[in-house]
């Protein structure tokens, strides 16, 4: 296997979780009676660019394809800072009626719905028809394809070049990254600004998250790779943002080398020499940095079979709250099935319904919480737990309790 950026030779495992399904590969009934396919789950770092990844062995037009099921809009967490960040830039950029915001992998018009009221023209691009539909539901001109340069390419000879191009948790799922960046180098107007979000390789590391790699997370990103891919395409990363969201994110400020150059608004910032001096005294550019990771996981499953052991000596039941993609790397590296944890809950009725990939634990909708009444709630989408305790605070009634696994397996 070579670097997806810059084709070194990789042989430096960062982490390996052995074989898995798929994490968003979800089951019906029928698939129940038929074997699954699983495919190594296993990090490689590059010795150049330090670009941590995992090799495509499925196919990104297999796992963003028609019958996708995660949909964005069922987290309320999400769906306030997408609002917060369309108030906060659109006026703060200037952009109104003659100007044009582009999201790439936009899903089901979570963000874009704000851009829409707002009155500025949004265009969506989203590979899954799952998603793609529920978006031009609500309004939302969306291209039901894969961003890259062939597609940017079209739009420019249509004379569609955006003003701000917006991409929330894509970078890390292409698996031709330069393709992708050039593409955004095509679509970008000259004086148009670049914000991509993604989570932090840093807070990976150091919150022990190994529970966000999965198949569809081609890249695990640090600040000073992603300037350098950027760079690479004539594009200039000038400033970044760290967030909360997915356990520790960066936004970042990106625009064409020619307005950087030339427009003082464009300048580096102290915020972006900061967290590339950060990385640095980290260690993220020396091989030292990525050793013992596996180490630290494995405690986790260890820690994690032991809680729910002792948990089913003692006739207690446990269940889980969010079928998310994270959940099912969690719970199919420590081989969790369904005699530990009974069932799933999520709000998301393109769940409900279906059997999680590998554990095969039936996914119920949130009221069956109050139903079965569980003695704990294991919260696999532990970087919105305060969402999530919120609308289940009804187990306290019972005495139950919430339980979250990241960075190591917590009673709440």
């Amino acid at each position: 296997m070579n670097c997806r950026f810059c084709a070194t030779p990789l042989s430096q495992v960062f982490l390996d979780l052995g074989a898995a399904p798929p994490s968003n590969s979800f089951l019906s009934a029928e698939d129940l009676n038929g074997p699954e396919v699983y495919y190594p789950l296993k990090l490689y770092t590059c010795p150049d660019c330090r670009l941590v990844q995992v090799d495509e062995y499925k196919r990104s037009t297999e796992i963003f394809s028609s019958g996708y099921v995660y949909f964005s809009s069922y987290s309320s967490t999400w769906l306030a800072h997408a609002k917060a960040y369309v108030e906060e830039t659109l006026p703060r950029l200037g952009l109104g009626p003659q100007s044009l915001v582009m999201e790439i992998a936009s899903n089901d018009g979570y963000l874009l719905q704000y851009v829409k009221e707002s009155g500025v023209p949004a265009l969506g691009i989203e590979p899954s028809g799952s998603t793609a539909k529920v978006a031009r539901e609500k309004g939302i001109e969306t291209i039901e394809d894969f961003f890259g340069v062939r597609l940017a390419t079209e739009l420019g000879g249509q004379g569609r070049q955006a003003d701000l191009i917006i991409g929330n948790n894509v970078l890390a799922h292409v698996p031709d990254l330069n393709d992708f960046v050039e593409g955004l180098k095509l679509a970008l107007g000259p004086g148009g600004l670049i914000n991509m979000e993604f989570p932090h390789l840093y807070r990976l590391v150091e919150s022990a998250q190994f529970d966000t790699v999965y198949h569809e997370h081609f890249s695990y990103l640090s600040l000073t790779t992603v300037r350098g891919i950027f760079a690479a395409h004539g594009l200039v990363v000038f400033d970044v943002e760290e967030l909360s969201t997915h356990g520790g994110s960066l936004r970042i400020h990106a625009c064409h080398l020619a307005r950087y150059q030339a427009d003082p608004l464009a300048a580096e910032t102290e915020r972006l020499h900061a967290l590339l001096a950060l990385e640095t005294a980290a260690g993220m550019l020396t091989d030292d940095y990525y050793a013992g990771f596996q180490v630290r996981a494995e405690r986790i499953k260890a820690e994690l079979l032991g809680f729910l052991a002792e948990q089913k000596l003692a006739g207690r039941t446990v269940a889980a709250y969010g079928a998310a993609a994270k959940g099912n790397t969690l719970l199919n590296f420590c081989g969790v099935k369904p005699d530990q944890v009974a069932f799933v809950c999520d709000a998301s009725p393109h769940k409900q319904g279906l059997f999680l990939p590998g554990s095969r634990i039936p996914v119920l909708p949130p009221s069956a919480i109050a139903e079965k009444r569980p003695d704990f709630v294991l919260i696999l989408p532990w970087n919105i737990k305060d969402e999530i305790m919120g609308q289940l605070d009804c187990i306290r009634a019972w005495g139950g309790r919430f339980v979250v696994p990241i960075p190591s397996p917590e009673v709440l």
